[in-house]
């Protein structure tokens, strides 16, 4: 993971760590808004209230902030499908995973645009960890959904745009959160994510419980 500046010091103080996570948290607002190539410092040290000069004290430039935001990202991203249970109820996890990843599209929406700002521009920064930790857990994942296609225990589907679909119906609502908000209308914008839940539990329940 990309450290700050401030990180290597072994005297780091609760005062740099509240900075750091100031920092990072006035960029994620930047970059998720702006995309990466069109933010600049100083709209990050805006953002953050603080001056040009020490915003770089803690990172030397805006490519590091952007590297320790999508390395924190991706870990988190990860976790829905990490626990994935092949003990569990298979229809029960396929659900579950859906949940997860739509109250992270709720509660995480800027970082869900950071990650969709990155790919669409050619995933340079995380590019190593696409093609290493996260495509290895979805060839871990979808093997084993998979076998429980195999087994009788769902329905036959491709697990790979099994995955990729959970993705694109969960996320949809994060990345293209204005666009919902304008076709739903102030009447039901505040129960957007409470019917996406219901609508995808039936359309998934409907597809993969067995015949």
């Amino acid at each position: 993971m990309t450290k700050s500046r401030a990180a290597n010091s072994s005297r780091r103080t609760r005062i740099q760590r509240e900075k750091e996570e100031r920092i990072l948290k006035a960029a994620l607002e930047t970059f998720s808004k702006h995309g990466f190539r069109g933010s600049t410092l100083d709209q990050i040290a805006d953002a953050a209230g603080m001056s040009k000069p020490n915003v770089l004290y803690y990172f030397r430039n805006k490519e590091a902030m952007h590297k320790a935001l999508l390395d924190q990202l991706l870990d988190t991203w990860l976790d829905p499908l990490r626990d994935m249970n092949p003990e569990g109820d298979p229809l029960s996890e396929i659900l579950k995973y859906v949940t997860r990843k739509l109250d992270m599209s709720r509660q995480q929406a800027q970082e869900s645009r950071l990650f969709a700002n990155e790919i669409l521009q050619g995933a340079r920064g995380i590019r190593n960890t696409l093609k290493g930790p996260l495509k290895a857990l979805v060839d871990e994942k979808t093997a084993l959904i998979q076998t429980w296609m195999d087994a009788g225990r769902l329905a036959r589907c491709d697990p790979y745009h099994l995955i990729f679909s959970i993705w694109a119906t969960t996320q949809h609502y994060a990345d293209f959160e204005s666009q919902v908000g304008v076709v739903l209308g102030k009447g039901r914008k505040d129960t957007t994510f409470e019917d996406a839940a219901t609508f995808l539990t039936h359309l998934y329940t409907s597809s993969l419980k067995p015949a």
